[in-house]
């Protein structure tokens, strides 16, 4: 049986039931705690004081004599009265003995003022700190504290988006597919005269830093038409239904300016599967804030030219409701760019900044295989600072291949302090990572070796690059991958008879590949095709749960086991049969500490002559 609970009262409820207590203490309670002490005397012993000038002032009213004396203190008083008689020498009393007399209380206000300072004051008062209370509920929430239902939906016109198609590269296949939309927008007649019409929702689904909002803001930029912008989180707030409010409120604007476009940002945040059956009474806001705009995109008319966009690099975690056809009709990959996306993505970013003649954006374009258009932006950013850090106009092409190295490993740390055994050790390590590279079949070619410590934590790296776009990798591929990974620990086994830390990065790479040959790729004789792990989110993350029996799992690691232990003995075995050369190549490396490809490939051949 669940249990309701009772619903919680709105703050203005405790701050109005404050305001009626203080109210009462002020009018009832205060002026009795703080008026003074009187005491009551007999009418004789008034005139004894009067004739003994104790008397300082008195007050007479037609009943009563309120009358004060010296107190014990300096400039303090102590308060009588006494009941009024008729007394015609009274005056002539007062006046002999030097008191001060009148006919009106001198403490007492009028009825005006008593109101004033009793009602009007602290009712103004609470007033004003409702007011100061509100404003600073209004900055912690963002809006209108009067105006939570409002959305804060971002409205671009023409002018302001200032993005077009021209400013997307990367995405080709993407802007195909968001052509129509852009289409209808300018000729609707043509589509309603076939019966035809738009699209409610395209859901842009893709990794971090791939151009989603970009495209989205290109698509109301080419159709010139009015683009509201929202976070999925704006819609989350702290008090129910405000959510849903906003969400109505959303369309509602959308509807009056229609055709327009509306965009929602990370749409898993209030978009994520309904799950009430756990006991805990589910329907909380958020699924509030959902199942409302489930509703809004049924009500409205597709005729219209209301354009509902979102982005996700989510897309599993979201309700089935939300991408049946009527609502989300189209769901548009915009993925990692290939190769001749990346060189175009360099150029469009490059196009406001100083370069030098003869630039080659193919090489930055390969040696950057798996990044984003975010990633890409930011490396031409990165060579625009090299420039000006080492005083010059224009950007070289050294600069953007610098560039790459620090948004892959870091930045150079010229500081480091690394004694000449470990600087020995780690040249080794690196030319066996090459060395093992070069002796494998149609392994990528060696671009560039180092042993100039990184802020990533790097002692040295050995870059390959592949001369062309490779989008399968064969199972001899991933063989020739984890066998040139071992090849920096068969060095340091080769030449020092040790082994160090150094290999640790090595070794995680080489682990997951491996397994991922057996449990993802079926390249296993001993398991085939069969998968057993699966990864979580592809655009996320490369983390895999495996989905297997723990006997199986056992099986698995002694195969991966196996695998490395093969390529281990291969690497070995090429390096003690290359010794005179991997000598040659580490002292030239030693000497440079940087080498590139070409000079690599130079001494191996003049080895091998």
């Amino acid at each position: 049986m669940k249990q309701e609970k009772t619903p919680r009262k709105p703050v203005i409820f405790y701050y109005m039931i404050a305001m009626v207590i203080l109210l009462l203490l002020n009018a009832l309670v205060f002026p009795a705690l703080l008026s003074p002490q009187v005491t009551e005397v007999s009418y004789d012993k008034f005139l004894t004081m009067v004739g003994d000038k104790q008397v300082k002032q008195v007050a007479l009213e037609d009943d009563v004599i309120i009358f004060t004396t010296a107190g014990e203190k300096e400039n303090s008083f102590v308060y009588y009265k006494t009941g009024r008689v008729q007394d015609d020498q009274l005056v002539n009393r007062l006046q002999e003995s030097g008191a001060e007399f009148s006919a009106v209380i001198p403490t007492q206000n009028s009825p005006l003022m008593n109101f004033l300072m009793t009602w009007v004051v602290p009712i103004a008062f609470f007033v004003l700190i409702g007011q100061l209370m509100s404003r600073m509920l209004t900055k912690r929430m963002g809006g209108n504290a009067m105006s939570f239902g409002k959305s804060n939906a971002k409205i671009y016109v023409e002018s302001q988006t200032g993005k077009s198609f021209a400013d997307v590269a990367g995405q080709d296949e993407a802007k195909e597919a968001l052509r129509e939309i852009v289409d209808f927008l300018h000729h609707p007649e043509k589509y309603k005269e076939i019966g035809a019409s738009l699209p409610k929702g395209a859901l842009l689904v893709g990794p971090p830093g791939t151009g989603k909002t970009l495209l989205a803001k290109a698509v109301a930029g080419e159709a010139k038409v009015p683009f509201f912008s929202i976070s999925g989180s704006e819609f989350v707030e702290m008090f129910v239904g405000m959510g849903a409010a906003k969400v109505r409120d959303l369309f509602k604007q959308a509807a009056e300016k229609a055709p327009c476009i509306v965009f929602i940002d990370e749409i898993d945040t209030i978009g994520k599967k309904r799950d009430s059956g756990n006991g805990m009474g589910g329907n909380d806001e958020r699924e509030q804030t959902l199942n409302q705009l489930l509703a809004e995109m049924d009500g409205f008319d597709g005729t219209k030219g209301v354009v509902i966009l979102a982005a996700t690099n989510r897309p599993d975690s979201l309700d089935k409701a939300l991408l049946r056809p009527g609502r989300f009709d189209r769901r548009i990959p915009v993925e990692l760019p290939d190769l001749q996306g990346r060189v175009a993505i360099l150029e469009v970013h490059a196009k406001d900044v100083k370069m030098e003649p003869n630039i080659d954006f193919g090489t930055i374009g390969r040696a950057t295989s798996g990044a984003s258009g975010a990633e890409l932006a930011n490396i031409i950013n990165e060579a625009a600072l090299r420039a000006v850090r080492q005083g010059r106009d224009k950007v070289s092409q050294q600069d953007l291949e610098e560039s790459v190295e620090v948004v892959i490993a870091g930045y150079q740390r010229k500081g480091a302090m690394i004694n000449e055994k470990e600087k020995k050790i780690i040249a080794y390590h690196e030319i066996g990572h090459a060395l093992v590279a070069a002796r494998l079949k149609d392994s990528a070619p060696v671009h560039k070796i180092t042993i100039i410590p990184r802020t990533s934590g790097a002692l040295g790296y050995t870059m390959q690059i592949e001369e062309d776009e490779r989008v399968l990798m064969s199972k001899e591929d991933i063989l020739n991958q984890i066998t040139t990974l071992t090849g920096g620990r068969c060095a340091e086994e080769v030449v020092f008879n040790s082994i160090t830390s150094g290999a640790s990065n090595d070794i995680e790479k080489a682990t997951s590949a491996a397994r991922a040959m057996i449990t993802r790729y079926g390249m296993s004789d001993k398991f085939g095709m069969v998968a057993l792990e699966t990864v979580n989110n592809p655009y996320l993350s490369a983390d895999t749960s495996l989905v297997c029996s723990q006997d199986m799992a056992a099986q698995v690691d002694n195969e991966v086991q196996s695998i490395i232990h093969n390529a281990h003995e291969k690497a070995l075995e090429i390096l003690q049969s290359n010794r005179s050369v991997m000598d040659q190549l580490a002292e030239y490396l030693l000497q440079k500490e940087t080498i590139t490809g070409e000079e690599f490939m130079e001494i191996l051949k003049k080895a091998d002559a």
